[in-house]
């Protein structure tokens, strides 16, 4: 089942809604998956160090228990939290996250972004610049409890950037940021959410077919 949680979600209840529904989930409890536009924040995951923290301003900063370093979440940005048992879809984790990303690298190659792509060590979806770095798209972090996940993914839509200036993106000093629109790809937060959407379930449900 997807879900869409209206208007400019606040962080903390949300992390609090996604913890109460994994540790209340029985081995039928249907998969759900969150769509999430969050109101600026800063989230450190359980590695997060402070000082990747650099000039946060008004931002609040939040605790988390998902892996990886920090973040920002903000409007124009999609959020996805898929609430999947992985057992039953017949799933390990490192599979799981392979299929975050190779979600996201097809909802980019749909919209008509080439080349987006994976970099080794560095959890996520990259897409090359003319400048011949690359930019980081999309950010990853999952938690996994009794063998059912939590968080999620991120893609950048059309959003203000600057507040990843405040941070050392997922703990990478300098990494670059962008969205969709920088990229010049003008499409709606929805559409972008849907498709997304639509692929990981595709995905997991192709997965566990195979598994089965």
């Amino acid at each position: 089942m997807i879900r869409r949680l209206e208007g400019l979600a606040l962080y903390e209840p949300t992390f609090e809604a996604m913890q109460t529904f994994t540790q209340q989930r029985t081995a039928e409890t249907e998969n759900e998956i969150w769509q999430v536009e969050h109101s600026p924040v800063y989230t450190l995951g359980q590695a997060g160090k402070p000082e990747h923290i650099l000039n946060p301003k008004d931002i609040p900063i939040v605790q988390t228990n998902r892996g990886g370093q920090v973040t920002y979440h903000g409007p124009g940005q999609v959020v996805l939290y898929p609430l999947i048992d992985l057992h039953r879809a017949k799933l390990f984790v490192r599979a799981y996250v392979n299929i975050l990303e190779e979600a996201i690298i097809q909802t980019l190659t749909f919209f008509g972004i080439e080349n987006a792509q994976r970099k080794d060590g560095a959890p996520g979806v990259y897409v090359p610049m003319p400048e011949g770095d690359l930019a980081k798209i999309a950010a990853l972090g999952v938690k996994v409890s009794n063998g059912c996940t939590y968080h999620g993914l991120s893609l950048n839509v059309k959003m203000d950037l600057s507040p990843f200036y405040g941070i050392n993106p997922c703990g990478y000093a300098g990494l670059r940021t962008v969205d969709m629109a920088t990229m010049g790809v003008e499409v709606g937060w929805q559409e972008v959410a849907d498709k997304v959407s639509s692929l990981l379930v595709q995905m997991i449900e192709n997965h566990q077919q195979r598994g089965a």
